[in-house]
């Protein structure tokens, strides 16, 4: 039986620490990172799991991951970090932001953008999937700890609105 720890989904970017309830760098809520390593392995793939579905759902958005052993191979090529706890989808915004404002040949990293990635730099589609996946963390966090909302949609768009998104 093989004992590998989970890691953390640390970036060393922790807006918890300036009040945040939700860390702008990993996404965690703040007591998830405090805690983090009093964390059972259960618990921690349970944030792992939420992380990933919810980023998940943003990114597809904007791609279909239609190669996910290229888009891994060329990101090892590239010798770029991906967090292998997340699926393909979340290996994503660490290839948009490495490549900043160079244009990407997305099929190279299998990839097919989606209308809604047509005219941005990778950068702007990073921070644009950051901004979403932290309002629908912290929409989350809201409706699980945070100041009750009547609707699921009302703490979407209350989230949304907070974070500039709208």
């Amino acid at each position: 039986m093989s004992k590998t720890r989970i890691g953390t989904p640390c970036i060393g970017v922790c807006s918890t620490v300036f009040g945040d309830t939700v860390c702008r760098g990993c996404r965690r809520f703040s007591h998830e990172v405090v805690d983090w390593n009093a964390y059972s392995e259960e618990q921690k793939r349970l944030v792992w799991q939420r992380l990933d579905e919810l980023l998940t759902l943003v990114v597809r958005n904007y791609f279909e991951v239609v190669d996910a052993t290229a888009l891994a191979a060329q990101l090892d090529y590239q010798n770029l970090r991906y967090q292998t706890q997340l699926s393909p989808e979340g290996w994503v915004p660490e290839l948009l932001k490495a490549a900043g404002r160079q244009r990407l040949d997305y099929a190279v990293f299998g990839l097919r953008p989606l209308a809604e990635a047509q005219g941005l730099a990778p950068r702007e589609l990073y921070d644009q999937i950051s901004k979403e996946c932290h309002a629908l963390n912290q929409a989350h966090y809201d409706r699980s700890f945070g100041r009750p909302v009547g609707i699921t949609g009302e703490l979407v768009r209350h989230a949304a609105r907070e974070n500039g998104l709208f």
